[in-house]
């Protein structure tokens, strides 16, 4: 007989059973304790909340940094008539308190917020009158001064539990090595150790190291050799992804490109033709693949080295969640590890320098200290370096250590369409229309065009807008302007270019959160990161598998016989009939006079020197022949087998 549990998952997601591991994590949850569940990428991280949220009386509060995954749940969610919302920087101010509004008065299931967010007097405020049933912390490496992309605003996570005494914590996360994962229950403040981990070993994917100069070649002949599902190839820019997949489209292979700085519309429509499988290859910075579930992905290629084994794990887990067998390639040259180095030390500027880049934001947009928290601005990188003479790679990385730091957004890749809500009352509509008849028309179209405006913010469409009322979109634009000021609706117009948004107040530079203590522990940290992916390339003696596991805590002794190094070792290894047949070669050649080792060797055809020196070994450690006084082989008689 189905669980409550499982008779939710079916309602909803229509699904007869739980994942493995999903089961267990939800009862643990519904029963009260707090849970930290490391589930693989495409685990399923999200069904282990949603399901427990829906069960019991209240709201889920979700606490993510990620809000392209908000957007993405919030939107699924109500597809499916689950009421939830996501409050985030850069929201319309009206959109922040009708989210708020909706939560206090019990109307939502579903409250994502960022972590940024909870530090702020209003979410404190009315987290109190909030009734709460889970707090679920995504991406919860995060809180670990140990993970891989550690950020201090998760430290305050565990400061609004004293408000919630009851309420349970369930952390998520996909990677994290054993020290991590006693960080993450000690910084939530566990009240008792209490993990779900399944295993992180995907017995059909197979992890590969490929040492090649010409990268280009074989990048080609690896999808060219795959005829059957489709590839990701991960790169490290975004001028790359544009030449790798302009030379897999010349060389016949259909391939496509994704970063960041692409247009929305442009990254959706690259995204779709790469889902529905006409384009066999998608060439992708790590902007691609978050929430990405696509069953049939046969290879992931990473032309470049990854900064992570933790990040590697996640993007080449991408491949192969059908079940079948499917292959992880990471390409390296020469210089890559060199590279590899360069790109951390860039990756610190100095300390000062950080200080006065976001000294020069403030001044950039006029921001006074204190002001500022929440507000948004279209940002050209290139032209700020170029105005205040700094090298933008050097403006790129001091910008993602404040927004670890929780003090900005660069939002490039959200996309922010037109969003409007009708706050006026139905009687304060009728007598808008009757006195300004001009307005009549509008508000008859946005009443009968999008159901729900009334109630929560929805996307309108200016153009469409401008079609079906026969006027210019100019004109659409003033008439929204108009009924904003009469306060009859509230408006947050689309937004297309890059977003900078300061996530708190401006601050002066000397009260950055940046220390110099956090500074030097995330640099040194990244840096043990750094080199345990030059000693996983490096490595060429051990199986990649057991490599992984191991990072991450897992013992496993088995090889899995199809990695590289596997490959190798196993083209050394003679079989019986190879053993038999060289020793035969053995015994005749030492019958017949000694023989130094080399010269051996060297009488011997058709295998390689490895093998007949591992069959030699193999005699000498059975006492089947030994060395003479002048150290040449001979073949014991008496012993022969």
């Amino acid at each position: 007989m189905a669980t409550e549990a499982q008779k939710v998952l079916l309602k909803y997601w229509g699904y007869a059973a739980f994942r493995p591991m999903q089961e267990e994590i939800v009862n643990s949850v519904l029963a009260g304790n707090d849970t930290l569940a490391l589930l693989p990428t495409g685990g399923g991280k999200s069904v282990c909340f949603q399901v427990p949220g829906l069960m019991q009386e209240g709201l889920c509060l979700v606490i993510t940094p990620l809000i392209a995954l908000m957007k993405d749940q919030v939107q699924h969610l109500k597809k499916i008539n689950i009421p939830a919302a996501a409050i985030y920087s850069g929201l319309h101010p009206n959109e922040v308190e009708l989210a708020y509004n909706l939560a206090v008065f019990g109307r939502l299931k579903f409250l994502y917020v960022s972590p940024e967010r909870i530090q702020t007097e209003r979410f404190l405020d009315l987290i109190r009158r909030m009734k709460i049933n889970l707090i679920a912390v995504d991406e919860s490496h995060c809180i670990s001064q140990w993970g891989y992309d550690f950020r201090p605003p998760y430290l305050q996570i565990a400061q609004i539990r004293p408000f919630l005494p009851n309420t349970p914590v369930l952390a998520l996360t996909a990677t994290a090595t054993k020290m991590v994962v006693t960080d993450i229950q000690q910084r939530l403040s566990f009240k008792k150790n209490n993990v779900f981990q399944t295993s992180y070993e995907r017995k059909n994917l197979t992890y590969n190291v490929l040492y090649e100069p010409d990268k280009y070649g074989v990048l080609l002949r690896l999808l060219q050799k795959s005829v059957s599902g489709s590839a990701i190839v991960y790169v490290r820019n975004r001028k790359r992804t544009h030449d790798i997949s302009d030379y897999l489209q010349s060389k016949g292979i259909s391939s496509t490109f994704y970063h960041a700085g692409l247009d929305a519309r442009l990254r959706d429509e690259r995204q779709k033709l790469w889902m529905q499988g006409r384009s066999k290859v998608i060439v992708s910075t790590n902007a691609f693949g978050m929430g990405i579930d696509k069953p049939d992905v046969r290879m992931v290629i990473h032309f470049d080295l990854p900064d992570s084994l933790e990040a590697y794990f996640q993007e080449a887990g991408r491949a192969g969640r059908d079940g079948k067998e499917s292959g992880a390639y990471l390409l390296i040259s020469d210089q890559d590890i060199g590279q590899l180095k360069l790109n951390y030390e860039a990756s610190f500027p100095d300390l000062n320098q950080i200080r006065s880049i976001y000294q020069a934001i403030g001044n950039y947009f006029q921001i006074p200290v204190g002001t500022g928290r929440d507000i948004g601005f279209d940002f050209d990188l290139v032209q700020f370096s170029k105005n205040y003479g700094f090298q933008t790679l050097e403006v790129f990385h001091a910008l993602k250590l404040l927004e670890k730091d929780g003090m900005l957004l660069l939002s490039e890749g959200i996309t922010a369409p037109s969003r409007v809500f009708v706050t006026a009352k139905r009687e304060d509509l009728y007598r808008i229309q009757v006195e300004q008849p001009s307005l009549d028309p509008f508000i008859k179209l946005i009443l009968r065009n999008y159901p729900g405006i009334m109630t929560d913010f929805v996307v309108i469409s200016e153009s469409d807008l401008s079609r079906k009322l026969e006027i210019p979109v100019i004109k659409v634009e003033e008439i929204i302007t108009a009924l904003q000021k009469l306060n009859v609706l509230s408006y947050a117009p689309h937004k297309e270019k890059p977003q900078l948004i300061f996530t708190t107040e401006r601050r002066n530079k000397e009260d950055l959160l940046l220390t110099n203590e956090t500074y030097r522990d995330r640099k040194m940290a990244t840096l043990k990161r750094v080199q345990s992916v030059i000693d996983f390339v490096t490595n060429n003696e051990l199986c990649r598998n057991i490599q992984l596991l191991g990072y991450f805590g897992e013992s496993i002794r088995v090889r899995c016989g199809k990695c590289d190094v596997c490959i190798k070792r196993n083209s050394l290894l003679l079989t019986e009939i190879e053993f038999e047949t060289i020793k035969n070669s053995i015994r005749d050649l030492l019958l017949a006079r000694p023989y130094p080792v080399f010269e051996l060797v060297s009488e011997i055809d058709f295998y390689t020197d490895e093998k007949i020196l591992e069959a030699i070994r193999w005699l000498i450690d059975n006492k089947v022949i030994q060395k003479d006084e002048n150290d040449n082989l001979i073949w014991r008689k008496q012993l022969e087998i």
